[in-house]
């Protein structure tokens, strides 16, 4: 059983991969923490706070994290893709009421489950950052980090040379993979891949497995169709979120190559992921080595994400 703290900014990928996550049998979500980044960190925090409700696990920690990123820059959202409040179509209750001042409880949980905890971060960077600002030294007792972000020798999708998470905050993202060790980057190499159709959500929801199923369907149409807008002719939506929290238990999902990792913070390039990808490179004695991802197995993909899916909450 893989021991998960949660980084997330929900967001229509961030809520599918939390209902993965929380239907998964070889995944224990044992905190979760909610930041700005698809939608401001108040409505991300509400986004979550409904998801666990709707799962009967209001026992999971959910931690306020970051309001902004580490320069103090206002956050641009994108209300076209992940709706005015995160889930598409979807207004949840406002089930959450004034401030999350618990930050603390980040390093409760590392010290609860030391060296057998994996920290997913699906957002953002900003909060993994602070949690090395504040307390290096719990960080050291992780077990292994998942991180989404980064394109290298791809488009990005937010400029041309920057992926969205790395692009939001790239001070933070490069912290973190400074200070971070046993690091695993999934980035849109591989997760613009791991596309999700229609077809594949009329059979997850032909059937009412678990108390998520009503809201699979409205929320991924809505997240289908603004990525019609935004690559004509795909044919779904790309799932980066839920892939990266699939990588964590299915380590042939996808196969990697080692290689140290910055993120520039320059205008021109800020969020660039870059790497070294010459023929006969090989590592200096004070290189960091990253697992990065690069090829994917679509087919065990979309076979995990059914069967995972249509699990009920009593699997």
């Amino acid at each position: 059983m893989n021991k998960i703290l949660l980084f997330c900014d929900p967001g229509i990928d961030d809520s599918l991969a939390i209902m993965y996550a929380l239907l998964h049998p070889d995944l224990d979500v044992v905190g979760i923490v909610s930041s700005y980044g698809n939608v401001p960190q108040e409505q991300a925090t509400n986004n979550v706070a409904y998801l666990l409700k709707l799962a009967g696990r209001e026992d999971i920690p959910l931690i306020g994290g970051a309001k902004g990123p580490l320069s103090g820059e206002i956050t641009v959202y994108y209300p076209e893709i992940h709706g005015p409040e995160g889930l598409g179509p979807i207004r949840p209750p406002e089930t959450i009421v004034g401030e999350l001042l618990n930050y603390n409880r980040v390093f409760e949980i590392i010290e609860q489950y030391k060296g057998e905890l994996t920290i997913v971060e699906i957002g953002r960077m900003t909060s993994l950052a602070i949690a090395f600002i504040l307390g290096e030294e719990h960080m050291k007792k992780v077990k292994d980090y998942f991180i989404m972000g980064g394109a290298f020798l791809v488009p990005g999708n937010v400029t041309p040379v920057a992926e969205a998470n790395f692009y939001g905050d790239p001070i933070a993202a490069n912290l973190v993979l400074s200070k971070a060790t046993n690091v695993t980057i999934i980035p849109l190499n591989v997760t613009t891949e791991a596309i999700v159709t229609s077809e594949v959500v009329d059979y997850i929801t032909q059937f009412q497995f678990n108390p998520f199923t009503p809201l699979i369907e409205p929320i991924f149409e809505f997240y289908a169709d603004a990525y019609v807008e935004l690559v004509p002719g795909l044919n779904g939506a790309p799932m980066h979120d839920v892939l990266t929290l699939s990588a964590v238990t299915n380590r042939d999902l996808v196969q990697y190559v080692m290689r140290p990792v910055t993120v520039q913070i320059l205008a021109e390039t800020r969020g660039q992921s870059v790497t070294d990808f010459r023929p006969g490179w090989e590592p200096e004695p004070t290189d960091v080595l990253r697992r990065v991802a690069l090829e994917l197995n679509y087919q065990f993909f979309v076979h995990d994400f059914v069967e995972v899916m249509t699990k009920s909450l009593r699997d």
